[in-house]
């Protein structure tokens, strides 16, 4: 850790050489679920715990206007994203979301991902392939062709590229973060463009597709999205459902380490395939923390928080918590079966109602294609040969070093 000026403690650097071990770290070293650091020379305050969780998405107590970092917003999650919104003006935003990605309404994406899966692996028969790097493309074209997305067979790898470059480069300097900035430049002004085609009656978009919703959609102010910010929603359906290949990744990982659950995931029991797709989600490292601003001066456990102070809210820890998962470090599958999850404990992906609050309402899109493709990987029949397969924990995001080869049979059976 490094020390300002005035001598207070400050871990910008611990953050970026410890990654997601640095909440962690910092609370095995000291009780309780709050302490006081800084960060960027910024004051900020770290909470952990479902109590936490219930704190930092009460809108009365954390922002997210003006919270998130440039960084993140140019490249993760684009300007003027709903990410940045709060009150009426979230609601709203969020409202186009939850009614596109919630409650069954993704069916169909599920569906075309199966067929898009099936088009790749037959390809694959005979060869060694790096699994991180054959799943983008799957979901690209799934994703587009039911968001409404116009996108020609050759050009599915290059987008393919983008959104993964998003997603890999948020959370570094360098080539990693440059590269994501110069991906999201392109495509907004791409999809931009198909906004501006669908508005001006050049190009049909599907009614109800993602592309429509978007186009259409009016904000709190009764006013349509510019064509630059509705081109930031469509990625932010687009860009996530891509980002599900660092779990599918994790899961031929779990299928390699603990095979035992192989034939399970091959007979598609619905409580088993749900139960391996949670744990996953728990075990293997996705966001480590997420943020936010006081909006008010407020008190935590005894610990003041001054209005404009960073909040960060430890995710990674949580869900290595033993107080909520018995033995951790150990995955286990089994216990999730007939486990209720509550909106408060299992947070890969924030905490909260995804309807209201600023959880991501793409949870059960996440969950649903984990399930699917968990089974498909289960039913392939490959090897795995020897590699690298460590996740290192100081990388952000992180993924299996090699992105894991399989070495798949010369005839592969297709469902």
């Amino acid at each position: 850790m490094l020390f300002d000026l005035m001598g207070r403690v400050d871990d910008t650097l611990t953050v970026a050489t410890q990654g997601y071990g640095w909440l962690p770290n910092r609370f095995r070293r000291q009780p309780g679920d709050v302490f006081r650091t800084r960060l960027l020379g910024q004051p900020a305050v770290a909470l952990r715990g479902p109590d936490a969780v219930r704190f930092f998405y009460d809108e009365r107590h954390v922002r997210r206007h003006g919270a998130v970092p440039e960084p993140l917003r140019g490249t993760l999650f684009g300007k003027k994203a709903v990410h940045t919104l709060d009150g009426e003006p979230h609601r709203v935003r969020k409202a186009m979301f939850t009614a596109l990605l919630m409650n069954g309404g993704f069916d169909g994406l599920v569906e075309r991902t199966g067929e898009a899966w099936e088009a790749a692996v037959r390809t694959w028969a005979g060869r060694r392939v790096v699994l991180f790097d054959e799943i983008p493309p799957v979901l690209t074209r799934a994703v587009c062709a039911w968001s409404g997305i116009p996108l020609a067979d050759s050009d599915v790898p290059a987008f393919a590229e983008d959104l993964v470059a998003m997603v890999d480069g948020f959370a570094t300097p360098g080539p990693r973060h440059w590269k994501a900035r110069l991906a999201r430049g392109r495509r907004e002004r791409w999809l931009a463009d198909l906004v501006r085609q669908v508005r001006a009656g050049e190009l049909r978009a599907p009614q109800g597709s993602v592309l429509a919703a978007v186009a259409e959609h009016r904000d709190s102010d009764g006013r349509m999205l510019d064509a630059e910010t509705a081109a930031v929603e469509i990625l932010n359906v687009i860009r996530p459902t891509v980002a599900v290949t660092w779990f599918v990744a994790f899961a031929g990982h779990a299928l390699h380490r603990w095979p035992e659950h192989r034939d399970r995931l091959r007979a598609d029991d619905p409580a088993f395939t749900e139960a391996f797709a949670q744990e996953v989600r728990r075990f293997y490292p996705f966001a480590p923390f997420v943020g936010g601003r006081a909006a008010v001066d407020l008190t935590y456990a005894g610990t003041a928080i001054p209005a404009g102070a960073m909040v960060l809210l430890d995710l990674y820890g949580q869900n290595h918590d033993a107080r909520l998962w018995p033995d951790p470090y150990r995955f286990d599958p089994q216990r999730f079966v007939g486990r209720p999850i509550g909106p408060f404990d299992l947070v890969p992906q924030g905490g909260g109602d995804p309807r209201t609050g600023h959880r991501c309402p793409g949870e059960q899109i996440t969950v649903a294609l984990l399930r699917l493709l968990s089974v498909r990987l289960a039913q392939l029949d490959y090897q795995v040969p020897a590699q690298n397969l460590e996740i290192p924990l100081h990388r952000i995001p992180t993924r299996p070093v090699s992105g894991l080869v399989l070495a798949v049979a010369a005839t592969v059976p297709v469902s």
